[in-house]
């Protein structure tokens, strides 16, 4: 537990070294008073009743009083949390209430939609919104998302992949609005990494279109000669069935790596499938999330929900923030300053978009286990950003 503690103080001790080194920014909006409380509204998707929402409201509320317990003394926070029921329209009104009720910044809500209609409404106010939400359709402005973002992830993996010389990209993927996501993602990561994308296979979400690709995959590894098959789906989805019906049709995993866009250790029977062996994918520093999740059950006596930790980065960036004494502490420009902050997953960085950029750590799946071949980096400006 005292080890924990400490871990996780010197997570914030490290956010702070970052924010203190900064350049000083010019105030563009709300200013705070460093001497005093600072109010801070966390937006959480209870009071809708049901359990899954409940759950997460309150694995979120936990995340973030923990990261507040973790900061002591040097960053004063008031903490005020605000019930959005899942609901945009709820979400828009609390937003406002909280603004009304002094809050100088906004933490939360987690729905892409509730997102949007909070930062709409206090726009004019110069209030951010710092949103669990990873759809960055509705970043930019005063919102911005903490999730991991396909555009950040699949920066890292077509970098990595390029420089272990698998450059040469097929690109596979559903047609549909996740697929296309994702597909863009990609896209975009290759066009900045100088890799080469020789070609892009799209099929429609059925059985027998995805069964029915796998040949047409085949015949494009083939013909192109790529080092790398980058797969938009996940685990719940087409997934298992690309992993199995690949290899059957002859593609060669040790030839072609298949490399995914999404987590391909959840659920972790995911990785027990023959033609994923030796795939790589992209995952927060699995000791710092251990770390985080271990601490939170010492205190909690369960589990956080996977996205709590979001709350506890929301709150170690505040925290820092207003620990380094500056009035402007929380405007856009002090948000994005360009070292970043650690979080529990992780050093990230706001950017000017509203997007975020986290670390993230390469993994193969070997033997039915996940092992990081490529650690996660550990500030920005080094290898893997």
């Amino acid at each position: 537990m005292t080890k924990l503690l400490s871990s996780a103080r010197a997570i914030f001790a490290l956010a702070v070294f970052f924010v203190a080194s900064c350049i000083h920014v010019p105030i563009s909006g709300l200013s705070i008073d460093p001497g005093e409380p600072v109010p801070v509204a966390l937006l959480v998707p209870g009071g809708s009743g049901e359990s899954g929402d409940e759950v997460l409201a309150r694995s979120l509320e936990n995340a973030a009083r923990l990261a507040i317990a973790d900061l002591g003394d040097q960053a004063n926070i008031d903490l005020r949390v605000y019930q959005t029921r899942g609901d945009p329209e709820m979400a828009a009104f609390q937003a406002v209430t909280a603004v009304n009720e002094g809050a100088l910044i906004i933490l939360g809500p987690v729905f892409a939609q509730s997102a949007n209609a909070a930062g709409a409404v206090v726009r004019e106010r110069q209030v951010n919104v710092l949103s669990f939400s990873n759809n960055t359709d509705v970043a930019g402005g005063n919102v911005f998302v903490l999730g991991s973002t396909f555009q950040n992830t699949a920066n890292r993996l077509v970098s990595y992949a390029t420089a272990q010389g698998h450059g040469r990209i097929v690109l596979a993927h559903a047609e549909t609005t996740v697929g296309q996501i994702g597909a863009d993602a990609i896209t975009n990561a290759v066009a900045r990494s100088g890799a080469q994308l020789v070609a892009i296979n799209s099929y429609p979400l059925s059985q027998e279109d995805v069964i029915a690709s796998v040949g047409v995959i085949r015949d494009t590894i083939n013909a192109t000669g790529a080092g790398a098959l980058f797969l938009t789906s996940d685990t719940f989805g087409e997934l298992p069935l690309l992993a199995q019906l690949l290899p059957e049709a002859g593609v060669d995993t040790q030839e072609t790596r298949f490399i995914g866009l999404t987590r391909w250790d959840i659920p972790s029977s995911t990785l027990a499938l023959p033609g994923l062996q030796g795939g790589w994918f992209a995952l927060p520093d699995p000791h710092l999330t251990a770390a985080f999740e271990d601490r939170y059950t010492a205190v909690y006596s369960s589990g956080p929900h996977p996205i709590a930790g979001l709350a506890y980065d929301g709150i170690a960036a505040i925290g820092a923030l207003i620990a380094a004494g500056k009035r402007d502490a929380l405007t856009a420009a002090a948000l994005t300053q360009n070292q970043g902050f650690a979080g529990v997953n992780g050093v990230f960085r706001f950017l000017a978009d509203g997007t975020n950029e986290r670390a993230l750590a390469i993994a193969e799946i070997r033997d039915n286990q996940v092992v990081v071949i490529d650690p996660a980096p550990r500030n920005f400006g080094f290898g893997g950003f």
